[in-house]
């Protein structure tokens, strides 16, 4: 064969592996666009559904005070439980599927109203009620969360970012209420509240980057999230001293309490892990340091159960994380470098 001859034969080859990698691009990102679509839908019908069990957890508890006797509810319960649930529902009337922060609070709030309940006072068909409508929140919350977490994974992918081909759709975002806990059930009364004050401290290092620990809760081990270190407050201790205190303990960074800034920010928290439903109020401090050497060591059996692992992270790359951080507003915040600076009064987020 001549020369031309077998670089024509090259050439040929060549154009046929071209055309074989571009139809498998292609079919890729067609059967890409394609799971991407089905997610999304299932997400919305997962919203639409975890929406409905919420109004119908809101109408039951407006039953309850409507209804109940007053040896069950008290007056005063009663007047909370009614106010509690229609803010729920006016949260939600701004569309059947909109699960934004503000419902976020509201259902917290009513969640927080619900465990101040007495369930084994009401009537048995209300208890009854009110623990099969808990029971529909809690599921239909984790179907919801599912289906938020596959779409973000894929949407999460190189391609699907730089092709666009999630269109104009929105990203889903993860719906974080407290459930109610497994003994609120009908005859028992709601799982307590351990109310906690804490304090987190927003560790900046040399690099301007920001240290995160990845937590968990091991009863839903597929929802991870970021949050900054922290813990209790200590009786008797001031919240800068425990920010230098926790922070020690957890990262093993020595820290002066006198070069703890803040408060900068507070936020009212309602959560649950392992099933116990917490509520508290944690004040955000900041710290600078010039080393980004972490020793996690000093963990408690709890904290290495529930946390994975920690990183460093750039504002930069808060700011398009697909990952679920705490709390939300910490991208835009540490987007301004003077929201590391204390102002006249800790400024409230979510």
């Amino acid at each position: 064969m001549t020369l031309l001859g077998t670089a024509g034969v090259l050439v040929v080859l060549l154009a046929v592996a071209v055309l074989l990698l571009v139809a498998v691009t292609a079919g890729v990102l067609i059967a890409r666009a394609r799971r991407l679509d089905r997610l999304h839908v299932r997400t919305d019908a997962a919203a639409a559904g975890l929406a409905a069990a919420l109004d119908r957890r809101a109408a039951v508890v407006r039953a309850i005070a409507a209804t109940a006797g007053p040896v069950a509810v008290g007056d005063a319960d009663r007047r909370a439980l009614r106010a509690a649930a229609r803010a729920a529902e006016a949260a939600g009337a701004a569309g059947d599927a909109v699960l934004d922060a503000d419902r976020e609070t509201a259902e917290n709030d009513l969640t927080r109203v619900l465990a101040r309940l007495d369930t084994g006072a009401l009537p048995a068909d209300l208890a009854a009620e009110l623990a099969d409508a808990q029971a529909r929140v809690s599921v239909a919350r984790r179907v919801h969360n599912d289906a938020v977490r596959d779409t973000r994974a894929l949407r999460g992918r190189r391609m699907v970012r730089l092709l666009r081909l999630a269109g104009s759709a929105p990203m889903p975002r993860y719906f974080e209420i407290a459930e109610p806990g497994p003994d609120a059930l009908p005859g028992m009364p709601a799982t307590p509240r351990a109310a906690q004050d804490a304090v987190r401290v927003v560790v900046v290092d040399g690099e301007g980057r920001v240290l995160l620990f990845q937590g968990v809760d091991p009863v839903r081990p597929a929802e991870t999230f970021w949050f900054a270190p922290g813990g209790g407050v200590d009786p008797g201790e001031e919240p800068w001293e425990a920010a230098a205190r926790t922070l020690g303990e957890e990262t093993g960074l020595a820290v002066d309490p006198a070069e703890v800034r803040g408060p900068l920010w507070v936020r009212d928290v309602v959560f649950d892990a392992a099933g116990v439903t917490y509520a508290g109020r944690e004040l955000f401090h900041a710290v600078h340091v010039p080393s980004g050497e972490i020793d996690t060591s000093g963990f408690t059996e709890h904290e290495a159960r529930t946390v994975r692992g920690h990183r460093w992270w750039t504002p930069a790359e808060l700011a398009v994380t697909l990952d679920v951080v705490h709390p939300h507003q910490l991208p835009d915040l540490l987007a301004d470098p003077a929201a590391l600076e204390p102002g006249p009064a800790p400024l409230a987020i979510h």
